[in-house]
């Protein structure tokens, strides 16, 4: 696609220009990256929204018996549509196009400017929808954000360039780079966005003599870029103010702009250029395939990013959380106490510290943690749920009690919350309210087999044992293999007089767990002869 539209816009090397979008490193997010596949679907719709706009109003301007159809010019707007529901970056086709045929046209003629005023709505009115849902919904709001617009115009300058500089030399890219400290009294920031306008008045001053191309490039790249700039708010800022996927798309202008340049330069030489162009594609080549590596497991990408960006305390955070999860909690917690002292007030890292800390025996300054997180966030249920599990873990269930109540007034649709507080007041001899909790975990999620465990234990103890059986034959259903299950099933079928099932019961305990001592003694006792 991109071959085809600058070929169509007579761009010299744009073959070269688009076998190096397809190789450069810095695109390897996009598409490594499953929530960035976005990118790469909505560039796909936004390019072919532009050959079929080239067929409706040809950048040329010779419209002929094949050119000029509206129903090109629908089906452009269609993919122009499909490429914003797939991401809104690409609002800003129609400003695109009216740049590219200003390009070539040395002006924007009014029919143009009608033609794609209703898709330059459609754009607006769906990136300020964006901008308010990254505020509202997505929490892009606080301190991380709190820019002045002095100091976005900053972010921006510095952004630019930087994006620019990843492009020409693709060293030390990582998945989240270091966040700048924005002063708007130093001088020396000042210098980027200076750079950017005094490039962008240089190429407009020198058009008459270069062409128009070179400015359309710089501007293509700028505005494509626009909503990550800085003067919106999006999420990722709490990281970094840059990132290589927003550049996805973007990059396109200076590639062009780059290849164009080294067409141009390939003149004085055929051979020497066709070297160049070739050392340059395999260099491009062997480092994304080096750089994809990282993209292999989580971990692989937290630890890159770590060697690159030690103050990440976000992948500190995702790094111990993968360490945990195999029993690797000493490490664990080295990275999230570093992650604390970078971001002390992070609730997730109290939480999951107090996690790690728990394994390894530390129940008191893990209780501690918890009770920090909450103090940060008093709606963080897996906070609240932990601590519930330690206070249980230590006997004081009427605590427990309370913990898990919180849980659940926070977030009342959560099984797991449901199932905890039921477990607590079973443990405190509440029976019909650890029942009641355990039904209303099983309406959340009915193939909850914890939860069909818990309900047949609370049932029998209150003596609605056939209900009990048939919530323990659930439990089984759902999970085969899970011996506890069947071994409580074996022993209510015994004592509501189903012998045959109990042994039944039994024998499979047996065939899962061969050593289970009391589901033998258990079928010893209901297989042998009664005495006498």
């Amino acid at each position: 696609l991109v071959w085809l539209i600058l070929r169509r816009l007579r761009v010299p090397g744009s073959w070269l220009a688009a076998a190096v979008f397809a190789l450069h490193p810095v695109h390897v997010e996009s598409a490594a990256w499953i929530t960035e596949r976005k990118n790469v679907l909505s560039a796909a719709f936004y390019l072919s929204a532009t050959l079929a706009f080239f067929r409706f109003r040809p950048p040329d301007g010779q419209i002929d018996a094949k050119t000029g159809s509206w129903s090109a010019y629908m089906l452009a707007a269609l993919l122009f549509v499909c490429a914003l529901l797939g991401k809104t970056v690409t609002a800003s086709w129609p400003a695109a196009m009216l740049l590219v045929l200003w390009w070539k046209k040395g002006r924007v003629e009014r029919r143009d400017a009608l033609t794609l005023a209703p898709l330059l709505a459609l754009g607006a009115a769906m990136g300020l929808l964006t901008a308010w849902m990254e505020r509202a919904h997505v929490g892009a709001e606080g301190e991380e954000w709190d820019l002045s617009l002095v100091e976005r115009g900053l972010v921006a300058g510095r952004a630019l360039w930087f994006y620019a500089g990843k492009l020409v030399w693709p060293a030390g890219l990582t998945f989240i780079y270091p966040r700048w400290r924005i002063d708007s009294g130093l001088w020396q920031q000042y210098l980027f966005p200076a750079a950017a306008c005094a490039a962008v008045v240089a190429l407009w001053w020198w058009r008459k003599r270069m062409g128009s191309g070179p400015l359309a490039a710089v501007l293509f790249f700028a505005g494509t870029l626009a909503p990550a700039l800085g003067f919106f708010n999006v999420y990722p800022f709490r990281f970094s103010f840059v990132a290589d996927h927003f550049q996805y798309l973007a990059s396109l202008g200076l590639i062009a702009l780059g290849a164009a340049l080294g067409a141009a330069l390939a003149t004085w030489g055929v051979t020497l250029g066709r070297v160049t162009s070739g050392i340059v594609l395999a260099t491009l080549g062997v480092l994304t395939w080096r750089q994809g590596r990282h993209y292999e497991t989580a971990e692989a990408l937290w630890r890159d990013t770590l060697a690159k960006n030690a103050d990440c305390w976000m992948a500190r955070i995702n790094l111990a959380e993968i360490l945990s999860g195999r029993g690797e909690h000493r490490d664990a917690v080295g990275h999230l106490r570093e992650a604390l002292r970078l971001k002390p007030d992070n609730a997730k890292a109290y939480n999951n510290l107090g996690v790690s800390l728990d394994r390894l025996g530390n129940s008191a300054e893990a209780m501690a943690h918890y009770r920090k997180a909450l103090d940060i966030d008093p709606k963080y249920v897996s906070a609240w749920i932990n601590l519930g599990n330690a206070y249980s873990k230590g006997g004081e269930l009427e605590q427990a009690v309370a913990a898990y109540e919180e849980a659940v007034r926070h977030t009342p649709n959560l099984p797991a919350a449901q199932f905890s507080l039921g477990q607590a007041l079973a443990k405190a001899g509440r029976t019909q309210e650890a029942a009641e909790r355990f039904r209303t975990a099983l309406r959340l999620d009915p193939r909850f087999v914890a939860g069909w465990l818990g309900l047949g234990t609370a049932l029998a103890e209150v003596g609605e044992l056939e209900a009990a059986v048939e919530a323990l034959r659930i439990a089984c259903q759902l999970n085969p293999q899970l011996v506890v299950a069947r071994y409580n099933l074996g022993l209510l079928l015994a004592r509501v007089g189903r012998t045959e099932e109990a042994i039944a019961a039994f024998q499979e305990v047996l065939r899962i767990e061969p050593d289970h001592a009391p589901a033998q003694a258990q079928l010893q006792a209901l297989l042998s002869p009664p005495s006498r």
